[in-house]
């Protein structure tokens, strides 16, 4: 069963990947490590209002960047808009008509009118905003014009089966990996309700992500059955993370997926860092690769997405890994210990060029450029992912500012530091260094 599951996947389409771009460093680097597509947006518009460097002038960079690699780029607008937002949205659309990205990803109907009205040729996706949980559903979103529909993540593989079943023309987007809401399809209210910021214009202080303590209140209500008391949920020092969703991680469920029509995989992050998405996206980027290569067996794909997931257990931090509401863990989905679970390995760097050593005399050598991101240590081993993520295991032998030249003995992220090492090899922009703590 499984072997003409992946036949059929075999000469299929392959799916979209799609990987969130905070900026434009991140969005070079996740299609230097194999995304199709990434999605991106302003703050203004965009549920990402921290930790998000675009601008209308960077926005506009990003499409001529993805256009000329013959790649994709989503731009958000998926805020649950106010009226003040509906005021500043036509002059954004005039921009987003005249730069030309590849679609629109809106949640709420005044928005989608907006779009229909200043820019009525753009693609437009729901956004996993929307809720969309049913067939029906879908089928009235495709009857208002929207050609993609990013399912909610409360979908099961069924589900997902039916939907597609009923609505054969719609795109079908569904997300694979990375941070879980404890809120409906991420519609929470308590980021406002402690802070002051809403999670629904994308200004969440993640309160789910704190440690609680449940206790009784001071004050007590009394009912005619009895006395009842009133329980209040608070910070603590003690306590519990008893709101903390897991991580979404579907690397092993690909053939599942796309069977059921899925043909967009979304990966979540678009506030992580270049070391998260070269990892995660290189990881994905293999996985739907083999499910397409005539001449790896079933189950030697099988092996290598156990070990990518492996690797994506022990190489970042993450909040413990769950296959969500899809594969029916949606309840067992909480990490009430701690909020996130550390890994052995840091971030050390990116390889920002390569220059080779003009010397006829010596074999080949390469002056490898890095931006430190955390401590590099000469004489200490590291290992290199590569774009097509092959991973090297070397010694720095040697390190030096790349500044002035001067020998170091270790450098620091923070201070936009850049060194340079020798190797024998070449190593391609985009790279990423990291190294075992002790």
């Amino acid at each position: 069963m499984v072997q003409k599951k992946e036949k059929q996947i075999i000469k299929g389409k392959k799916p979209q990947l799609i990987a969130p771009a905070g900026n434009l460093e991140k969005l070079k680097t996740a299609f230097a490590f194999g995304a199709d597509a990434v999605y991106a947006g302003i703050p203004d518009f965009s549920l990402r209002v921290r930790i998000n460097d675009f601008d209308l002038e960077s926005l506009e960079e990003a499409v001529v960047y993805a256009h000329a690699r013959k790649k994709k780029i989503f731009i958000t607008l998926n805020i649950l808009a106010h009226n003040r937002h509906l005021a500043e949205l036509p002059a954004f659309l005039k921009v987003l008509k005249m730069i030309k990205p590849d679609g629109l990803i809106v949640s709420d109907p005044g928005v989608m009118s907006a779009v229909k009205k200043y820019w009525p040729e753009a693609r437009i996706h729901l956004s996993t905003q929307a809720n969309c949980t049913n067939w029906q559903a879908a089928r009235f979103w495709r009857s208002q014009g929207v050609r993609r529909i990013v399912l909610g993540r409360e979908v099961t593989l069924d589900e997902m089966r039916e939907i597609k079943k009923k609505n054969p023309s719609l795109e079908l987007e569904a997300f694979v990996h990375g941070a879980m809401c404890m809120a409906y399809s991420g519609r929470c209210f308590l980021s406002k309700f402690f802070t002051g910021r809403s999670a629904n214009l994308g200004d969440c202080v993640q309160s789910c992500r704190w440690k609680y303590e449940v206790r009784p209140a001071e004050s007590l209500f009394i009912r005619p059955q009895g006395r009842e008391e009133v329980l209040e949920v608070v910070e603590e020092e003690q306590g519990s993370y008893l709101l903390n969703s897991q991580d979404l991680c579907l690397l092993e469920r690909l053939p599942d997926l796309i069977a059921a029509g899925i043909g967009h995989l979304k990966i979540e992050g678009r506030a992580k860092s270049v070391y998260y998405l070269a990892t995660v996206v290189g990881a994905y980027r293999k996985a739907i690769d083999a499910l397409y290569d005539e001449e790896m067996s079933p189950a030697r794909k099988k092996s290598l997405a156990r070990s990518l997931k492996r690797e994506l257990e022990e190489k970042l931090n993450h909040r413990g890994y769950t296959e969500g509401f899809a594969f029916g863990q949606g309840h067992l989905a909480q990490n009430l210990n701690d909020s996130h679970q550390g890994s052995a390995w840091e971030f050390c760097g990116q390889v920002i060029g390569a220059q080779e050593q003009k010397n006829k005399k010596t074999k080949k050598r390469y002056l490898i450029s890095v931006k430190v991101h955390n401590t590099l240590k000469a004489g200490e081993p590291i290992e290199i992912i590569l774009p097509g993520y092959g991973i090297i295991k070397m010694e720095m032998k040697e390190m030096r500012a790349g500044s002035n030249g001067e020998r170091l003995s270790e450098a620091h992220g923070g201070q936009n530091q850049e060194i340079i090492f020798e190797s024998p090899r070449e190593i391609p922009p985009f790279s990423i260094l990291r190294r075992k703590l002790k």
